[in-house]
């Protein structure tokens, strides 16, 4: 090129060895701008040389049965099944032994959740619990309630104090579930707990024994902190050694 088409003169034509008329600084701006964008829109719209790679679907999460059977076991007395140990950090050991699922002493919590399918109204729980050694609970069962999860708590602060965690964000030990049951080591206790639309229900023992009738509709229903990791529905002890045996889900007709 030129050394006129170099420095972009404004003479009328380039000397006659330079196979292009000269053109204006203005005038070649405005042909690099169109080439620019002649480029640019080709680079968006025109298919590329090389295919692109087909796009992979993400995998679906597992899904539980869509149909809970009416009545089933959720423990057969010979292993563990679809109960995960919960790990609270600092749990005891969890063993069965002669039937039962024997929870050991942590720092602070030892505990199983439920891995298995599961409904999460209109059902019924039942168990037996009992302290194996400790002062302080020996069965907070979490357990769900729609789409929320709450907490029946047995012998804590203490021993003795029993209700619901959490009511309102207030939990067993200062709602008006609380209940004062003084509970013997060594014992097996038969608990019922029944979770309907606007209503949980527990029972200690006998039937006539309730131990909760609560009204749920418009209250605040949540765990604590510390026993978030048992749900939706787990077991867990505080301080204490437990043991569970012969837990049962029933469904309950509308």
């Amino acid at each position: 090129m030129c050394k006129q088409c170099t420095t972009f003169s404004d003479a009328p034509l380039c000397p006659s060895f330079c196979p292009m008329p000269h053109l204006s600084r203005r005038q070649l701006c405005a042909m690099l701008l169109l080439g620019a964008l002649v480029a640019g829109g080709c680079h968006k719209s025109c298919p590329s040389a090389a295919p692109s790679e087909p796009a992979v679907a993400p995998a679906e999460p597992p899904t539980l049965p869509a149909q809970v059977p009416s009545e089933m076991s959720l423990f057969d007395g010979k292993a563990l099944g679809h109960w995960k140990i919960t790990d609270f950090g600092g749990q005891g050991k969890v063993y069965v032994k002669d039937g039962a699922i024997y929870l050991e002493q942590g720092n602070d919590m030892t505990g199983i959740t439920w891995a298995g399918p599961l409904v999460r109204m209109d059902y019924e729980i039942t168990l037996e619990a009992m302290r194996v050694s400790g002062s302080d609970f020996f069965c907070g069962l979490t357990f769900p309630v729609n789409e929320n999860h709450c907490s029946l708590i047995l012998g804590g602060w203490g021993g003795t104090v029993c209700g619901l965690s959490n009511i309102d964000y207030y939990d067993a030990a200062n709602n008006e579930t609380t209940r004062i049951i003084p509970f013997e080591n060594g014992k097996w206790y038969h608990v019922r707990l029944r979770v309907t639309p606007n209503r949980i229900q527990g029972w200690v023992e006998e039937e006539e024994d309730q131990l909760v009738d609560m009204d749920i509709t418009d209250r605040k229903i949540d765990t604590r902190i510390e026993v978030d990791l048992s749900q939706p529905l787990g077991v867990a002890t505080w301080q204490t050694a437990g043991a569970v045996r012969n837990i049962k889900l029933r469904r309950l007709e509308n």
